[in-house]
């Protein structure tokens, strides 16, 4: 079994981790996958539409810049991501049903939550290298999030 911090002294350097003050909320506390990535801001169309594809062990990680005005998923969205066979996400932004999503086990990490729904316009960008919590995050790197944290590297870390 991996974790963050024994793959950080091993590939020290050739990693970035996350300074982003995320916190886990789904049942799954340790995931890790080829990396994809959303943008979306207060809108969610984009990270449902990247859930509802065929996950393959991957992890989404949404760009939602930080916003605490409305939720970017649910337990709903969720579901469907975990039914799909992603291995969690990461957003840089709220979620809500926090009560729901924490029996589901899947990977969840998130900045808080909110009961507020987004906005549903479409608007955003999908598969693109996006950056924060002083990580750049390209489409095709590896991800491994634990209770310790994130870390992105370029290459394969460890059996995922």
């Amino acid at each position: 079994m991996w974790n963050t911090c024994d793959l950080y002294d091993q590939f020290e350097g050739k990693v970035q981790t996350n300074q982003a003050p995320l916190a886990h909320y789904g049942g799954n506390r340790a995931f890790c996958g080829v990396l994809d990535t959303v943008e979306c801001f207060e809108d969610n169309v984009l990270l449902r539409q990247a859930l509802e594809e065929e996950g393959k062990g991957r992890v989404l990680v949404a760009q939602g810049h930080g916003s605490r005005a409305c939720a970017l998923m649910g337990d709903m969205i969720a579901a469907v991501g975990m039914n799909n066979g992603w291995s969690g996400v990461v957003i840089n932004g709220m979620i809500r049903d926090v009560g729901a999503i924490s029996k589901l086990d899947w990977g969840v990490m998130a900045l808080g939550s909110n009961p507020a729904k987004s906005r549903k316009l479409g608007i955003g960008a999908r598969n693109k290298a996006i950056r924060f919590g002083g990580v750049y995050f390209e489409p095709g790197a590896y991800i491994y999030c634990d209770e310790d944290g994130i870390l992105v590297g370029s290459q394969k870390l460890h059996n995922l």
